[in-house]
């Protein structure tokens, strides 16, 4: 039943797609490898890494999209991985898709990752994965093999490369954050989330979100005739360069739209009471040190002076950082659970673009996220307390009332 269910969700992607032949020539299936970057190459060191990447996710999230039209048209349930968290023919697809794309452009730079191919192996399922990497296209110039995409999915994987302590560098992916938000109907956020680590900075980072839809409500009304139509309902994908900002534009632009970015900058909030908060689905306000001080409330109608609003996403971590990015909410607060392993990729693409986007990322003491932290595979951070996220204006005032509180 488990196999039939991938298998009936690779259909649609194949249908779409005009087909189900295992790859297209390198004549006749060209790629964009010309993202049109907001900014001009010369100011934008990794300029190439980034036009890369932009591709790949914008492909990865159309690979989603069209796995998840047929997650709801079969019975039966969603398959589990050894920790119980569930896990979609899309996961492992968008991670062999973008492995192999960018161990051809750039096959110096490992890859860190979610998923290994352990979970297919002893399922049989490499071929569902497989056809479902095909659908999405391939720049390959000859047919993949199952080997292909279970190579590609294990370059990611935790024994693929050990870093040691020197500085390096490397690719961060998060094929999907969100895969409950991915695994419900409607408009539950997920996100494809890729950035580009050299010595232990963050130099690029890509998030594409295909069910985001935008906040119009503080657009004038010529903004909003103006761009309307290429900012509505239709995802997002937000970029940022170290230097350089951060950017964002419609997911599924129509050719006349390619290239039409939006500059990102964090709200302007500096009162705690007046900023909007957004937190981990897994986790309650109650949960959080500023509880004691502040009640919170989901309605904007509702807040008081001891009140915040707190926004509802769901369901990944990726999620709330674009919120804060894009200047939707102005704090996004975890707290780091006793025996939670806390992973790098839900939160080095995200780092980048709010603080790119004006914002500011710590750990509870105030100190930068170390993303060598672990020191042998570069999976794992450890941040003190949890992880702070906000607009930069409010920083230390939420610093304070976590070190107040917590001598309690």
């Amino acid at each position: 039943m488990a196999m039939d269910i991938l298998r009936s969700h690779v259909s649609a992607v194949r249908l779409f797609h005009g087909g189900g032949t295992r790859s297209r020539s390198c004549s006749t299936r060209r790629f964009n490898v010309r993202a049109n970057l907001p900014f001009p190459q010369q100011n934008a060191k990794y300029y190439k890494e980034l036009e890369a990447a932009v591709d790949v996710v914008q492909r990865a999230c159309h690979l989603c999209v069209h796995v998840k039209s047929s997650l709801f048209s079969t019975d039966g349930k969603v398959l589990e991985k050894n920790d119980q968290t569930p896990v979609t023919v899309a996961d492992f697809g968008v991670q062999a898709l973008i492995s192999l794309e960018l161990s051809k452009l750039f096959p110096s730079i490992p890859l860190v990752a979610e998923e290994d191919s352990a979970f297919l192996r002893s399922r049989n399922l490499a071929d569902t994965v497989l056809n479902a990497v095909t659908a999405a296209g391939s720049s390959f110039c000859r047919p993949l093999t199952q080997d292909d995409v279970l190579k590609a999915i294990d370059r990611g994987g935790k024994d693929a490369f050990v870093f040691g302590s020197k500085p390096a560098t490397y690719w961060v992916l998060d094929p999907i954050d969100g895969t409950r938000g991915f695994l419900k109907a409607g408009k539950a956020l997920y996100v494809v989330g890729l950035a580009l680590v050299v010595e232990g900075q963050i130099v690029i980072g890509v998030m594409g979100c295909p069910n985001w839809e935008e906040d119009l409500s503080e657009k004038s009304s010529t903004e909003i005739e103006e761009g309307c139509d290429a900012l509505c309902g239709s995802g997002t994908v937000m970029i940022a360069h170290t230097g350089c900002g951060t950017w964002k534009k419609r997911l599924n632009s129509q050719p006349k739209l390619h290239g039409v970015w939006t500059r990102c900058f964090v709200d302007g909030s500096d009162i705690v009471h007046k900023a909007c908060f957004c937190i981990p689905d897994s986790q309650t306000w109650e949960s959080l040190p500023l509880s004691p001080l502040f009640n919170a409330t989901s309605s904007a109608d509702n807040v008081g002076n001891n009140q915040i609003l707190l926004l509802g996403t769901c369901c990944g971590s990726l999620c709330k950082y674009l919120m804060v990015a894009s200047g939707r909410s102005s704090v996004f607060i975890l707290r780091a659970k006793e025996k939670t392993i806390i992973k790098a990729w839900d939160h080095a693409v995200g780092m980048i673009c709010v603080h790119e986007a004006g914002g500011k990322v710590t750990d509870w003491n105030g100190s930068e996220i170390d993303l060598a932290a672990d020191k042998v595979g570069r999976r794992i951070i450890f941040p003190s307390g949890g992880v702070l996220v906000t607009n930069g204006n409010l920083h230390n005032q939420i610093l304070h009332i976590i070190s107040l509180t917590s001598r309690v």
